[in-house]
């Protein structure tokens, strides 16, 4: 891996090259992606059918869209009862950490008869889209469904493609059925979410769409942005690790190829005050890359995007970590637990040694659909939330509104709005 002193030149630099893996930057393919929306709003199941027989390879129809009951039977008998198990004890931990995060409605009641508050409740349906083939990854599926089930949600929708057999990825449909998803369909690309955001005669509307994808999903979920809610657009995977000379570099280098093996844009940085750490820890990088199966993925994110970045202090060190706001953080120095109270941006914060990124990837409980592309400084992870909505409540009672009412015609007025002074005023005359 390159290392390079840590300056507000190479700094400026580094931010620039990470920002050019953004989804934004995928504008070529935005006249096909709105092409296949527009096909499938106007011909619903037709261009879905004709678009799945296309790019997935095989010959569906309606009838055969909808994954079926004994197809998930099926599945079960296709994957390693230990899998199947490891998954109920990841769901279990998904739903116990999300448990804490649902809210409630709250009212607030004064004397004079003002009541203000709030009325919380679950959006209705929410689609979930999870990617098929090299891409399928059982740990998403439990990730973006159920915090959907811990908010109330009371109909989760999932499209995934099948491969050329019709059949979906078997560790995928025994995750959906942990996680309680109520309906799977066979379709994936821009045509499954543009299905989830306007319906077909299949395939339901539904209020909301998370989960991962290609550069198509990625634009589709923009393009559709507005007829319905969304998670984020998702840019490729991203790690950094902050570390000071009492962080083991073996250690180091394992979780930064955990993240590179992902896909040749993602990002995998070390940031230490550490110049003898940089090295071992190049050199450990070196040496995984040579064992690990997924070389030539590895090595085109590391010769793309992996850097490791000598900082003269500490605070140099965090000033630099908040500027990235990286999608993982692990904080491997002295003292994890203070360098983490001085981080302000990151979407995921890993402390200490034993606590690497992959524990967050499926197990641990925190969700891991969490912001990239340094959009941590403004998004947070999936979570319980982003399946509810919210409502304000307002009442007045007749001296309440007594009391303020002047104030809000003069107001309005100030505003050249009369009707909205008027209709206060009327009630006073």
């Amino acid at each position: 891996m390159r290392i390079l002193t840590l300056t507000e030149e190479t700094k400026k630099n580094l931010l620039e090259e990470l920002l050019k893996r953004s989804p934004n930057q995928y504008g070529k393919y935005e006249e096909v992606v709105n092409e296949i929306i527009s096909a499938v709003r106007d011909r619903k199941d037709q261009a879905v059918l004709e678009y799945t027989n296309k790019f997935d390879g095989w010959d569906c129809n309606a009838a055969v869209l909808k994954v079926t009951q004994e197809e998930i039977r099926e599945a079960y008998q296709l994957v390693e009862e230990k899998l199947v198990e490891v998954m109920k004890k990841s769901a279990d931990n998904i739903t116990a950490f999300h448990l804490k995060q649902r809210t409630n409605s709250w009212f607030d009641a004064k004397e004079d008869g003002t009541i203000l508050g709030v009325k919380v409740l679950p959006i209705e349906k929410a689609g979930v889209y999870v990617p098929g083939g090299k891409a399928a990854y059982p740990s998403s599926v439990l990730m973006n469904v159920l915090p959907a089930k811990v908010a109330g949600v009371s109909s989760v929708v999932m499209t995934t493609p099948a491969g050329k057999d019709g059949k979906v990825n078997p560790a995928t449909l025994v995750a959906a059925d942990i996680a309680g998803v109520d309906q799977i369909y066979k379709v994936g690309g821009a045509q499954a979410i543009a299905a989830l955001a306007f319906g077909t005669e299949t395939i339901p509307k539904v209020d909301k769409i998370t989960g991962p994808g290609n550069i198509f999903v990625a634009l589709a979920k923009k393009s559709c942005f507005g007829y319905v809610s969304i998670d984020s657009i998702a840019g490729p995977s991203e790690i950094l690790v902050l570390a000071d000379e009492t962080a083991n570099p073996r250690y180091i280098a394992a979780d930064l190829l955990s993240q590179a093996e992902h896909d040749e844009l993602a990002s995998a940085i070390l940031i230490t005050t550490s110049k003898e750490l940089a090295q071992k820890v190049s050199q450990e990088v070196e040496d995984f890359v040579g064992q690990l199966s997924r070389t030539e993925i590895m090595r085109k994110s590391l010769d793309n995007y992996g850097y490791i970045l000598v900082a003269s202090s500490l605070e140099e060190a965090i000033e630099a970590a908040n500027s990235i706001a990286s999608e993982h953080l692990e904080i491997l120095t002295k003292d994890p637990f203070a360098v983490m109270t001085k981080i302000k941006n990151a979407g995921a914060i890993f402390l200490g040694e034993y606590s690497s990124e992959p524990l967050g990837d499926y197990f641990a409980g925190p969700n891991h659909v969490l912001p990239t592309n340094g959009t941590a400084r403004f998004f947070s992870p999936l979570n319980v939330d982003d399946f509810m909505k919210k409502t304000s409540i307002i009442s007045y009672s007749r001296e309440a509104l007594e009391k303020v009412h002047e104030d809000i015609e003069y107001f309005a007025e100030k505003e050249g709005l009369d009707a909205h002074a008027n209709s206060i005023k009327v009630r006073f005359e």
